[in-house]
């Protein structure tokens, strides 16, 4: 929890920061091979395609059906929907003067960071829509022009939020500078303002999700006092709930899961983990948080919903589903760990285990129903540095450094890298794994890999 000045991070990224048997996003349901990847993390916002076909070996110049250059920079990972793509980015243009100057309180005291960065430029914050079979491309709009709200961290963006479709309208968020639907040929069909969402100057993080006729966004800001969970009309992006939330600023996204008995909207956050009625916000249940800065994705299967963070604290922790009222120190929560984890790559859970990566990419393997302790410290073979979080595909999981190496690890109980594949481009994202192809945003281009070329 930040209390003071030395409670915050060196560095904050907000990058866009996280298809099992028994859960699933009622509105993105994976439908097996040739799924389409409609929003962060994929079909259930858990990182796995069931697709057999999807190529695991590349380099610059292997196995690339194509490679276009993206203008600007952004942290939104590419989503795909048939033959688009779209994701988002920021333009920085020319030094500007601010009417009234953004201050950040801690108590009594104003804080600083030394990294801010973005708020006396004018930024353009554009939506992308490339040709998934020829990297054409198609259109992009410009959603805002101006002095941003906020400022950013250095190595953030103001495109991190991940887009999400509904294979008829791609819905936007780019925080504080609001909430965008467009058409599939680009028109704007409605925005929406959710007022300033003040992130300590770190910048956004957070990307909607959908369910039902709702698209729905997790806004937790600065210490807590002003944070809250809305919903938006799909047709018309007016607003049809919001619940305020006890719980600082974070770069997170929610997770929809369906139990035997309901659906779930479950919150990562700092002081508490929340689980929401999506149609309502009405409460469910909550449980003690991750005491921690929360931009991991929750993992969904096994009946639980295991939510992680790491920094300023290393902490994973397991919690049955389905439950109500407090849950925390009861039997509810089935298992902590407290060691091995990023600070922004979200965790990944396949098949019957949780894979956790650090910062350096050292993998840490648990059993999900457990807890127990397959593997420590499983190494990648040259090092790295890790904000991309894994995705995984026919046994196979996928992890992408700073350096552009793509590692590609064996799923299972026992360590083992399979190969390591390189196109010599920074990736900050995670890739998207869509009809036999995976798409990959490095820092200046966008990558299309598929067998055979």
């Amino acid at each position: 929890m930040i209390k003071r000045l030395s409670d915050v991070p060196a560095y904050l990224i907000a990058a866009c920061l996280l298809t099992l048997p028994f859960f699933f996003s009622p509105a993105t349901q994976a439908s097996g091979p040739g799924a389409n990847w409609p929003q962060w993390r994929g079909p259930d916002g858990q990182g796995i395609s069931l697709e057999k076909n999807l190529p695991a070996e590349w380099s610059d110049t292997k196995n690339v059906r194509w490679k276009t250059p993206i203008p600007g920079r952004g942290h939104s990972s590419p989503i795909v929907w048939d033959d688009r793509i779209f994701m988002t980015t920021s333009i920085e243009g020319e030094t500007m003067t601010r009417e009234k100057p953004i201050v950040h309180m801690l108590g009594d005291k104003e804080f600083k960071h030394p990294d801010w960065a973005g708020s006396n430029h004018k930024q353009t914050l554009k939506v992308v829509c490339v040709d998934a079979k020829t990297g054409k491309l198609l259109w992009e709009q410009t959603s805002f022009e101006g002095i941003t709200f906020d400022h950013r961290h250095r190595k953030n963006t103001y495109a991190s939020p991940t887009p999400v479709t509904d294979g008829r309208y791609v819905y936007v968020s780019f925080g504080s500078e609001g909430v965008y639907c467009y058409d599939f040929k680009g028109k704007l069909i409605w925005k929406q303002s959710l007022g300033g969402i003040p992130t300590l100057g770190m910048g956004a993080g957070t990307s909607p999700v959908l369910y039902k006729d709702l698209v729905i966004l997790q806004c937790d800001q600065h210490l807590g006092e002003n944070s809250f969970i809305a919903a938006l009309d799909k047709k018309t992006g007016k607003e049809a709930w919001r619940a305020k939330r006890p719980v600082q600023s974070s770069w997170t996204t929610p997770v929809i899961v369906n139990t035997a008995t309901r659906a779930e909207l479950v919150t990562n956050g700092n002081e508490w983990v929340i689980s929401y009625d999506p149609a309502t916000g009405k409460e469910y249940w909550r449980c003690q948080g991750v005491k921690s800065n929360a931009i991991h994705t929750p993992l969904v299967g096994k009946d639980l919903v295991i939510v992680s963070a790491g920094y300023p604290q290393k902490r994973t922790i397991a919690i049955r589903l389905g439950g109500s009222g407090d849950l925390t120190e009861t039997p509810n929560v089935l298992w902590k760990y407290e060691k091995g984890t990023a600070y922004v790559a979200s965790p990944i859970l396949y098949g019957d285990y949780v894979y956790l990566i650090s910062d350096k990419g050292l993998l840490t393997c648990l059993d999900a129903k457990t807890g127990e302790v397959k593997y420590e410290g499983g190494r990648v073979p040259v090092p790295a540095t890790f904000m991309a979080s894994p995705v995984a595909f026919d046994g196979k999981i996928l992890i992408s450094s700073e350096d552009g190496d793509t590692f590609v690890v064996k799923a299972g109980a026992t360590h083992e890298i399979l190969r390591t594949n390189s196109i010599g481009e920074p990736i900050y994202t995670s890739p998207a794994l869509a009809g036999g192809k995976v798409y990959i945003r490095a820092e200046k281009h966008l990558y299309c890999i598929g067998n055979g070329k």
